[in-house]
């Protein structure tokens, strides 16, 4: 079979998603499935589907339209501020999208009265994280001006935590964030149909004994992937942790002391200095150019040396690796996000159970606790 490649459970991501799901149903939030990790596979996604997500969500409209593509029709949210050469398509394609730009909301109902249709639209609000928002003093007069436009219908509001600043939200910033939309509805009237509270950095909160206040969703992608808590990179208990594995195959094992001494860094490589230059050194058929391999977890034994456009180099100290064989090996969120778009590294699925006979052979292990 073609390799590197990257294989994929797709048992295992419908169970994170059940987990989740059903973790997150007694506080009152539902779950939307976040596909830009996987740029929007197909099968991927409906996985998620049927492990009870509400909806999808991408940050990228061609994500977007390989789903629609594949006849996916469920509630598709564009989670990334629209870009305005896009807003055609993101009329066409997304239910939702998400959005803090005023002269790009005007545009999107320019074009969605064209089309004698009404696009859904968030305002995601800026809650500490730095990248991007409405400032919270901002909201009632923004809420104001959307309200007033035909072609666009407010749905509701949310907030990013931890992808700029890597800060966990706190229970003051979502609790501020509930009283935003308490706020917008005793000043405009109509409940909010969403108040989109995060994604997966946002689990410990939503998972403790705390109010909910008006946060009934969560945009949730790492945790159901990868089974890991974006912050502290550990993993959540009780989801499954090898959704994924990538395997490279090795071309070449040799023995190698370092007669060079480099006095220059080179942009182009990733490495380390290690104290050990006589042990075997591996070369795998994989590089920068399909994966970041700061973001590989190499199997025990194995030790990363460093990494050029189409190479990794491993030295591993109690097997010797042929030319020909394999590794296998686990990623974290950012290698998993570079391997499934680069177009060299083959992704194959594979589907065993049914859900609900997957659901019962693992409910003991999986059980919440």
């Amino acid at each position: 079979m073609s390799k590197p490649r990257i294989d994929v459970d797709l048992d295992k991501i419908r169970y994170n998603t059940r987990f989740l799901v059903d973790r997150l149903k007694p506080r009152g939030i539902t779950v939307t499935g976040v596909t830009k990790a996987v740029c929007g596979h197909p099968e991927i996604a409906n996985a998620m589907l049927e492990g009870g997500a509400t909806g999808l969500a991408d940050a990228r409209i061609s994500n977007v339209i390989r789903m629609r593509n594949a006849g996916i029709s469920c509630s598709i949210s564009l989670i990334r501020t629209p870009m305005l050469s896009q807003v055609a398509q993101v009329v066409d394609n997304c239910d939702v999208s998400f959005n803090t730009e005023m002269d790009i909301i005007a545009s999107l109902a320019i074009n969605a009265l064209g089309k004698n249709t009404t696009h859904n639209i968030i305002l995601m609000m800026e809650m500490g994280d730095m990248r991007e928002g409405i400032l919270p003093e901002r909201l009632e007069s923004t809420v104001s001006q959307v309200l007033k436009m035909e072609g666009i219908s407010l749905k509701g509001i949310g907030a990013n935590f931890a992808c700029l600043g890597h800060v966990a939200p706190s229970a003051e910033a979502m609790a501020l964030l509930s009283s935003l939309a308490i706020d917008t509805e005793r000043a405009f009237g109509p409940a909010l149909e969403t108040v989109s509270g995060g994604g997966s950095a946002n689990l410990p909160w939503a998972f403790g004994n705390g109010a909910t206040g008006k946060i009934n969703n969560l945009r949730l992608g790492e945790a159901i992937l990868l089974g890991t808590d974006p912050i502290s990179g550990h993993a959540i208990d009780g989801l499954y942790t090898d959704v994924f594995t990538l395997r490279a195959e090795v071309i070449e094992t040799k023995t190698k002391a370092n007669p060079l001494q480099m006095t220059f860094p080179v942009p182009s490589m990733q490495c380390v200095t290690l104290d050990s230059p006589s042990n075997a050194r591996s070369i795998l058929a994989i590089g920068l150019h399909d994966i970041d391999a700061a973001g590989v977890i190499f199997p025990a034994g194995v030790t990363f040396v460093g990494a050029t456009s189409d190479h990794i180099v491993v030295e591993t100290t109690n097997c010797q690796l042929r030319a020909g064989g394999e590794m296998k090996l686990k990623m974290k969120y950012s290698a998993l996000s570079r391997g499934m778009a680069a177009s060299d590294v083959a992704k194959v699925v594979r589907r065993e159970k049914a859900l609900p006979e997957y659901i019962a052979a693992n409910n003991d292990r999986l059980s919440p606790k």
